[in-house]
């Protein structure tokens, strides 16, 4: 089975598709599917863009209006997670899942599906230690706080996937697992990104939940994105076992930002993409632990008189097979919820929450709650219907609007639609406590050796125009205790992941 990795596609889907399309063309193979670490930029319309914590001057509508409205067809099946800039309106209609556009699913905050015989888990966002353990209160129309808050991976979803004890061939994460830097060539990383040296040296550099994960669940593959550079090592776990970790830059011209991988998967004969009924029985076990409270919230443990372990047994597994029905997602089930893009539209404003016909069969279905339509439910508002196939039908742009002064301002009373049964606590004032983090333990490796098949853009992408150059400041920064900069360089490494290594270029630094 042959999948492409892309490390942050920041909305680039046509050039992606291209660089893919080059390669299997070039050598003569045929890729099953592609895997995106994040910064995916799901961006439907300029209303979109007001809800995506960029710089204004980087809010392009780039590509993926095109596969949302029909015009084009994704080629491949594709599969992503989210990362720190999304359109986190959209990705919120969809917090366990869901197509957000024919042929391309979105893995939800957090999640495991099948494919081919592989089994394949997500964490979507970053790790930010003063958001860890808040409840999932935020909701748009977005403040300029929670805008950002949104997308830091909480508690909630690292403990759900905690309980997985099923085998998982590949995890993805947006940021890296922290210590992930001691398995692999630090010297090398450091010679192109000397300014991440403070922050390796201090064992801050990463995140603790996907550290915590990466040896709780042992995938095969590891792979991550976000610091937009190529790295690779190799984990060695206490039971024998390895992961192979790699990250990948971004999608720009003469960047290591796409993986080609050969894996030996136990294909059985079905390349569609299914619910996974282990992930799927977790959620209806752990659905009493969601909240929408603003402040630290509490997750069950050892040492305590609650349950704390949610594994299902077979039988559970079973039952919600049975539930089901069917356990194929179905692309089918793809709806239009909010309007396509149309260029007569210059500026856009931040929509309000929008129910997705995805999320409210699978919550009815498996009886959970959506956390938006549960904060939604507490503060009086109700969530708006899916506007269907319809195009905007004004052509006048619309004005900017100011932003929120609270993270959930009251809107004009909107139509009242049908929602599910919610059982969930009211949300309650911020707490100012931070979580306190523990460093991780150190793992060596004797060997690590090249990525086969690391496709450079500049093979299949024209480059960008002097008008699109970006330039960037180099500074030494605490990439997890400041705000989500985004930071350019390039570099080259060396990782085994489907039997014959070829070295790859090095090139300058940026």
């Amino acid at each position: 089975m042959k999948i492409a990795v892309e490390g942050c596609a920041h909305g680039e889907l046509e050039t992606i598709y291209e660089c893919i399309e080059a390669l299997q063309t070039r050598q003569g193979i045929n890729i099953d599917l592609l895997i995106c670490c994040g910064d995916f930029q799901a961006v439907r319309n300029v209303d979109d863009l007001k809800s995506m914590a960029v710089p204004p001057k980087y809010q392009r509508m780039c590509t993926f209006y095109k596969y949302y409205s029909g015009e084009k067809r994704a080629p491949i099946l594709t599969l992503f997670i989210g990362g720190n800039h999304e359109a986190s309106n959209y990705l919120q209609e969809l917090p366990y899942g869901g197509w957000v556009a024919p042929n391309i699913y979105y893995l939800g905050r957090a999640g495991i599906v099948n494919f081919g015989g592989l089994r394949i888990g997500g964490l979507s966002g970053i790790f930010k230690g003063r958001d860890y353990l808040q409840g999932l209160w935020e909701c748009p129309p977005y403040s300029q706080e929670s805008m950002r808050s949104v997308y830091h991976v909480r508690s909630l979803d690292v403990f759900r996937l905690s309980q997985v004890k099923g085998k998982v061939h590949v995890m993805l994460s947006h940021d890296w697992p922290r210590g992930i830097t001691n398995h692999g060539d630090v010297e090398s990383l450091l010679k192109r990104k000397p300014f991440f040296r403070e922050d390796i040296e201090s064992n801050q550099l990463g995140s603790v939940p996907a550290a915590t994960l990466l040896h709780q669940l042992k995938p095969d593959y590891w792979f991550a994105a976000h610091l937009h550079c190529q790295f690779a090592a190799i984990v060695q776990h206490d039971n024998g076992a390895d992961t192979k970790f790699l990250a990948l830059d971004k999608c720009l011209p003469k960047r290591k930002h796409l993986q080609i991988l050969d894996i030996p998967a136990m294909y059985d004969g079905d390349k569609c993409l299914k619910y996974d009924p282990e992930w799927l029985m977790i959620l209806k076990k752990t659905n009493h632990l969601l909240t929408v409270k603003n402040m630290n919230c509490h997750m069950p443990g050892p040492g305590g008189n609650e349950e704390y372990i949610f594994t299902p047994t077979k039988e559970e597994k079973e039952s919600v097979i049975k539930i089901m029905e069917n356990m194929t997602i179905h692309e089918s089930a793809f709806e239009k919820t909010a309007p396509v893009y149309n260029p007569n539209i210059k500026k856009g404003k931040q929509s309000e929450p929008i129910m997705n016909p995805q999320t409210i069969k699978l919550c009815d279905t498996l009886g959970i709650d959506d956390p938006v339509q549960v904060v939604m439910a507490r503060t009086g508002r109700i969530m708006k219907e899916p506007c269907g196939n319809d195009l905007r039908k004004d052509t006048k742009e619309t004005e900017v609007p100011e932003e929120p002064s609270a993270p959930n301002p009251i809107p004009v009373p909107i139509t009242p639609i049908k929602t599910t049964k919610l059982s969930l606590p009211a949300p309650i004032t911020p707490s100012e406590n931070e979580m306190e983090t523990n460093p991780v333990k150190e793992f060596t490796v004797d060997n690590f050796s090249t990525p086969d098949n690391t496709l450079n853009s500049s093979d299949c992408m024209t480059p960008m125009s002097s008008g699109e150059k970006k330039t960037f400041k180099r500074r030494n920064i605490s990439i997890y205790n400041s705000p989500d900069d985004d930071l350019e360089s390039g570099m080259s490494n060396s990782f085994n992941v489907s039997g014959s290594p070829c070295k790859l270029p090095h090139r300058d630094n940026v």
